[in-house]
C-alpha cells in the first residue's frame, strides 16, 4: 500500500512541476520568438536578398538537451500499451526544437539573414525498457552578414 501512495505522489508531483516548468518554458519561447520574428531565417540555401553584397559568413549552432517528467514517462508508457499517438512527447519535441532555434539565432544575434537551417534530433538517455529520458536538438546553418549599403 505504502508504495502506491508512492507511486501516485510521484505521478502528481511529475504533472504538476512538470505543467509549470512547461508553462514557464513555452512563455519564454513565445517571448524570444517574437524579438526574432524580423531576422529572415529559412532553410533554403541561397540567401533572400539576391543584390546585397556579402561581407562575410558563418557556421552557427544551437543545442538543447529537455528531459521528460515523471507523469509524461508514465502516460506515454500507458499509451504505447494500446498503440496511436503519443502526445505527451510532441510538446516535448515541440520545445526542444524551438528552443534550439531561439538558441542558434541568440548564437550570431548581428547575422542579417540566417540560411540553410537543419535540424538534428537524438534521444540521450534511455531508461530501463528503452524509454526516452531526455531529447537532444541541434539546430545549424549559416549565418550570412552583408555589407553596409
Amino acid at each position: 500500500m505504502e508504495q502506491l501512495i508512492f507511486f501516485i505522489i510521484l505521478i502528481m508531483l511529475g504533472y504538476f512541476f512538470g505543467r509549470r516548468a512547461e508553462s514557464k518554458h513555452y512563455r519564454s519561447i513565445e517571448a524570444r520568438e517574437e524579438f526574432w520574428i524580423t531576422r529572415p531565417a529559412s532553410t533554403y540555401k541561397t540567401v533572400s536578398q539576391s543584390g546585397r553584397t556579402i561581407r562575410k559568413s558563418e557556421l552557427v549552432s544551437g543545442n538543447v538537451v529537455i528531459s521528460v517528467d515523471y507523469f509524461k514517462r508514465i502516460a506515454a508508457g500507458l499509451r504505447n500499451l494500446f498503440g496511436g499517438e503519443v502526445r505527451v512527447y510532441e510538446t516535448l519535441v515541440d520545445r526542444a526544437r524551438r528552443e534550439a532555434l531561439l538558441r542558434l539565432h541568440e548564437s550570431c544575434s548581428d547575422a542579417d539573414e540566417i540560411i540553410n537551417i537543419r535540424l538534428e534530433t537524438s534521444s540521450i538517455y534511455k531508461g530501463k525498457r528503452k524509454q526516452v529520458g531526455s531529447v537532444e536538438v541541434l539546430a545549424f546553418g549559416t549565418a550570412v552578414y552583408f555589407e553596409e549599403s
